[in-house]
């Protein structure tokens, strides 16, 4: 009866195990897509340290995953108790530098709010000042996804570095509408667009814009984290059974 107990403990570990693997897969999959897409979420992130930073700790966390994963498997398979020590060990680690992640990340969600980001634009937007990675990349994310702003060109009415006469000259080139959403792409009507001519720019802010597109791949990542910090959970107590189990 205990041989088929340890047996049972046994697979049900490299099953756990089995889910590390694609957990820590998918994660480090979609790490690298968020470092290195190229339709501008890089550039969301690069506005943000925060952001940035979280995204190479997707990733590490998600290479990390996959290889203990990997050795999990094995150590519950070979039933090696340095290998299932080890395991432990170190998934428990990731688990608590997880927990603190989540917990950082509550902490500081002001700082992706609609208000802070609107207070950085006008404190910090430089219009086409391509030397600023600031203002370059506030750009790159007008232009990729078509808005302006945080809330709309309204935020630029009353940015004091920008140096435009009057308010006609408020809009920066980069909430005019082109024919081809890119740097490269032509515009529709420049001229009228910086006269204030509405018709011709990007009205809608890039809160809203990015929200949108991004809603459904925040939930798909926040609920692939639970599942992952769960499937962690259980295999560390697998593995601590499987440990005292084994002769």
């Amino acid at each position: 009866m205990e041989g088929d107990c340890l047996s049972c403990m046994k697979y049900l570990m490299f099953l756990f195990n089995f889910f590390i693997f694609l957990g820590g897969a998918c994660l480090l999959g979609l790490g690298i897509w968020v470092i290195v897409d190229p339709t501008g979420f890089r550039e969301i992130v690069a506005a943000n340290p925060l952001l940035f930073t979280g995204a190479y700790i997707m990733l590490a966390m998600g290479a990390m995953l996959f290889l203990l994963g990997f050795l999990g498997c094995c150590g519950a398979i070979r039933e090696n108790k340095c290998l299932l020590l080890f395991f432990f060990m170190f998934i428990l680690l990731i688990f608590l530098a997880e927990l603190s992640a989540a917990i950082l990340a509550f902490i500081f969600r002001e700082n992706l709010t609609r208000e802070f980001f609107t207070k950085e634009l006008k404190k910090h937007y430089q219009r086409n000042n391509d030397t600023d990675v600031f203002s370059s990349t506030w750009n790159s994310v007008m232009i990729t996804f078509a808005c302006c702003g945080v809330n709309g060109p309204e935020d630029f009415e009353a940015t004091p570095h920008l140096p435009y006469s009057s308010l006609e000259r408020a809009t920066p080139e980069a909430c005019c509408q082109r024919e081809l959403q890119s740097r490269e792409g032509m515009f529709v009507n420049k001229e009228a667009c910086l006269a204030g001519v509405e018709r011709f720019q990007n009205r809608q802010g890039c809160y809203t814009v990015i929200l949108n597109s991004f809603e459904t791949y925040v939930y798909l990542a926040g609920a692939l984290a639970i599942g992952v910090l769960a499937i962690e959970l259980f295999a560390m107590i697998f593995a601590m059974c499987l440990f005292r189990g084994i002769q």
